[in-house]
């Protein structure tokens, strides 16, 4: 059976946070990190080398791969944040229509700055997340 990639580490987070660039790209990670740790009651972990995830949960597919995943987190990019939300935006359009400026991929929600979104609806999406 064929391993995930993408795995916990002991990275430590706020070692990972404080050597992003540019400043603007790290205060939006600092803010990220604490709406949803606040979110998740739980602490963050490194997931490779650049992903910082919150939450646990076990997935299975129908081939019978099966492992453990975070339920939500963010990863800084060059141009973008990408924010990680497991369970998509399908069911959400109401809340993605209020969020802002963004663009989506199947679990993936990419925000060029903080700024452009709605934090509150932001952490509706996550508190939906969680359920």
């Amino acid at each position: 059976m064929k391993q995930n990639k993408t795995k916990p580490t002991e990275i430590s987070v706020a070692d990972f946070i404080a050597q992003i660039t540019p400043d603007k790209m790290r205060e939006d990670c600092q803010t990220i990190a604490m709406l949803m740790e606040e979110v998740a009651q739980e602490v963050p972990k490194m997931w490779s080398a650049s992903i910082v995830g919150f939450g646990l949960y076990q997935y299975k597919y129908e081939s019978g791969r099966q492992g453990e995943w975070f339920r939500f987190g963010f990863a800084p990019r060059k141009k973008q944040l990408t924010l990680y939300i497991m369970d998509g935006f399908e069911a959400r359009t109401d809340l993605m229509e209020r969020l802002g400026k963004h663009t989506t991929g199947k679990s993936c929600l990419y925000i060029n700055r903080l700024e452009d979104i709605d934090m509150a609806v932001l952490r509706e999406l996550l508190e939906g997340a969680l359920q």
